[in-house]
This record gives C-alpha cells, sequence and structure tokens, in this order.
C-alpha cells in the first residue's frame, strides 16, 4: 500500500525543516507531493535556500493525502495562517482523522485555523505565547490521536521519524533510522 504525504510550503518556510520533512519521508517510500500555496512553484526558505514545489497547492485539494504536514519559518507559517484553502483542506484532514503535522511556528498556522482547541502539542518555545485553546507541552515532538506537533529545526528529523512511524508504520521507522545511522 502507498502512502501519500502533502508537505504546503510558502515564501519563507524554514529550510532545514522542509528538507528533513521531505527527504525523510521519501526513504521510507511514501510518495510526497510538495505543494506550493504562492502563485508559483518556485520558492525561497527563510536562509535563501531555493526550493520548487511539485505542484500548486489550489490543484490538488481533491486529492487525498494519508498525511498534511506545515514546516515552520515564521514568514512561511503567517502566508498559509491566511490562506483559506490551506486551512479548509486542514480542517478537513482533521475532521477524516488523517493525520495532519505541523513543526516550529507552523502549529501556529494549525491553532489559526482551529484544530488544536483542546489538544495537546508543541511548537517553537518562542512561539508558545501566542497559544490559546490547547495544551503546550515542552517535549521536542507531541502525538494527540492524529496531530503530530514538534518543537523546531532542532527536533527535525525525530519529527520526520514519528511521522513515518505513524503513516508507515514502525519496522519503516527502524529501517529509515538505521539507514541515517540514529
Amino acid at each position: 500500500m502507498t502512502h501519500r504525504a502533502l508537505i504546503v510550503v510558502a515564501e519563507g518556510v524554514d529550510d532545514l525543516q522542509s528538507v528533513t520533512l521531505i527527504d525523510v519521508l521519501r526513504r521510507a517510500e511514501i510518495e510526497v507531493v510538495v505543494a506550493s500555496i504562492e502563485g508559483r512553484r518556485m520558492l525561497t526558505c527563510a536562509r535563501g535556500t531555493r526550493l520548487t514545489a511539485d505542484g500548486m497547492l489550489v490543484d490538488l485539494l481533491a486529492q487525498p493525502f494519508d498525511l498534511m504536514v506545515l514546516p515552520g519559518g515564521e514568514k512561511g507559517v503567517q502566508h498559509m495562517e491566511l490562506h483559506q484553502p490551506l486551512g479548509q483542506q486542514v480542517k478537513d484532514q482533521a475532521r477524516a482523522g488523517k493525520f495532519f503535522a505541523a513543526i516550529g511556528e507552523g502549529p501556529l498556522a494549525l491553532q489559526a485555523y482551529g484544530v488544536l482547541r483542546q489538544r495537546r502539542m508543541t511548537c517553537d518555545p518562542d512561539a508558545s505565547q501566542q497559544l490559546s485553546g490547547c495544551n503546550f507541552v515542552d517535549q521536542a515532538v507531541v502525538l494527540d490521536g492524529n496531530c503530530i506537533t514538534a518543537q523546531g529545526s532542532a527536533a527535525a528529523l525525530q519529527f520526520a521519524l514519528a511521522l513515518v512511524e505513524q503513516v508507515a508504520g514502525r519496522a519503516v521507522c527502524k529501517r529509515v533510522a538505521a539507514e541515517l545511522g540514529v
């Protein structure tokens, strides 16, 4: 069975978080689709890395995904928070009981969409002051049902492996971790 993951990107997303997610999920043989919410596929990440999305989010809205992930990066997350089609897609994903996830400042967008209410979650500790209606946990990665959140770039590999374990299983996660030497 092929698993599918949607990684949503915007101008100014965090370089390390985005690339780590794409790399680790693909190593797990999860079909990864990188979708831009901007009016173009070529984006510049927060630290200057150029990233080319596979497609535009608006063209992918009708497709099913086992997992949706929002990388952090303050500027990118600000774009995501205001993107109504993305917000609706995340709400639909959550309602369907499918996995949705965010790292760094990314959970602020999840909060803006209303899908973190009463959930245990984490995010970049500097961004935690902006949260309300959810339970911040000071841990690298937090799993609450179908919601997975992580603190930031230092947790990117652990977060990506947690996503692999939830979507593809423990055996695949162990294989990928071994390949990476962790």
